[in-house]
């Protein structure tokens, strides 16, 4: 039986523009019966192309490394009240679930550090613009190199 403690899940989801058109949205997750399962739905809507979803089971170290990723960024401490709220350009939402900690934190698109440093709380802002950004390069990463090597 899992304990709560290790349950993990991690969601982020971009949206862009006023149509609503949904960016990368990625899921980990561990549940009850230990499927650490990452989860990436792309739905670009460029020239009317369908969905791009990916699926693949990760090992248990990759789940203790996005764990050790979330506790050294330190975002459990910081609070999305003074973030700028989306608005047309889009909006940005990323979920935490780790043991009996749940936090979540909504935002509008950033573009880059400029928009972080003009923000009313740049410091906070950054530890999520940072984490966001580790988190999509390793959930990349995993994508990329899970369906491209192929089996012997």
């Amino acid at each position: 039986m899992e304990k709560q403690t290790d349950m993990a899940v991690v969601t982020f989801y971009a949206v862009q523009g006023t149509a609503g058109s949904a960016r990368p949205s990625v899921l980990l997750c561990v549940r009850g019966d230990w499927s650490r399962k990452l989860r990436y739905a792309n739905n670009s809507n460029y020239k009317n192309d369908v969905m791009i979803r990916k699926e693949a089971y990760v090992h248990k170290s990759v789940m203790e490394e996005l764990k050790r990723i979330i506790d050294d960024s330190e975002i459990t401490k910081e609070d999305d009240a003074l973030w700028p709220p989306p608005d047309r350009v889009g909006r940005q939402e990323l979920e935490i679930v780790i043991g009996d900690e749940h936090i979540s934190f909504t935002t509008s698109k950033i573009g880059s550090l400029i928009d972080v440093n003009q923000s009313k709380d740049p410091e906070g802002l950054r530890v999520f613009y940072y984490l966001v950004q580790d988190l999509k390069c390793l959930v990349f990463s995993l994508i990329g190199l899970h369906f491209k090597i192929k089996p012997i």
